[in-house]
């Protein structure tokens, strides 16, 4: 099993640059891992890469009306 500090994680783009809140997202195969960057104590969620795209389309769907 992978632990969180075995992950290389990343930022959104989307993230500001002074210490706003954000997510961090590990990808694997057949696995993202998402944490809270301000608290990484806390136990990742993890999800389908498909369960994933699904969300990050509809982020980006929902961005785009404003």
């Amino acid at each position: 099993m992978t632990t969180a500090n075995e992950l290389s994680w990343f930022k959104s783009s989307y993230s500001g640059s002074e210490n706003d809140n954000c997510v961090e997202v590990a990808v694997r195969p057949g696995a993202v891992h998402i944490r809270d960057s301000k608290d990484k104590r806390i136990r990742p969620l993890i999800v389908t890469p498909k369960a994933w795209a699904a969300f990050a389309a509809l982020a980006a769907d929902m961005s785009l009306d404003g």
